[in-house]
């Protein structure tokens, strides 16, 4: 069952869809889904953030405003490069879903190749301690990355 969370990312993401950037108010959108504006926070932090693709600005205050921007890959070797900086030396599992199913939803990524990609980076096929699980599965995911680049498969 969709969490509250889920909504407002739908919400969110489908005015995104209609206009490329946004303007929000936090207060008439936690009016809108009658939650706490702490809650919108949460959505924005966890589900816009920069590794998905996404710009968040905003400004406090009575007049204050929250400017979303989606961003666009403009091909897979741009993919590459702004993921292997955002991956560095460690990365979590979460971070890993986040960054494939960007790729995904560029369609950099079949949904064949990021299943794949999100097998190899599980915690369960990592079977290491942390940290060293975090630093092979940034290894891996820039690794798989990289060959795609190489691949030249014509969807960049």
């Amino acid at each position: 069952m969709p969490s509250l969370s889920d909504f407002i990312e739908k919400y969110i993401k489908r005015m995104l869809e209609l206009e490329g950037t946004i303007e929000l108010s936090r207060q008439k959108l936690a009016e809108q889904f009658e939650c706490a504006p702490s809650q919108i926070n949460y959505v924005l932090e966890t589900r816009f953030a920069g590794q998905n693709g996404y710009l968040v600005e905003s400004r406090r205050g009575g007049g204050g405003f929250i400017r979303v921007t989606r961003v666009s890959f403009e091909s897979l070797g741009d993919a590459v490069s702004e993921v292997v900086e955002a991956v560095g030396e460690y990365t979590t599992e979460a971070m890993a879903n986040s960054i494939i199913g960007r790729l995904e939803e560029e369609d950099l990524v079949t949904p064949r190749e990021a299943a794949i990609m999100r097998s190899a980076v599980r915690r369960e096929t990592l079977r290491l301690p942390l940290p060293e699980r975090d630093q092979v599965r940034a290894a891996i995911l820039q690794g798989m990355l990289l060959a795609l680049l190489k691949s030249g498969d014509g969807r960049n």
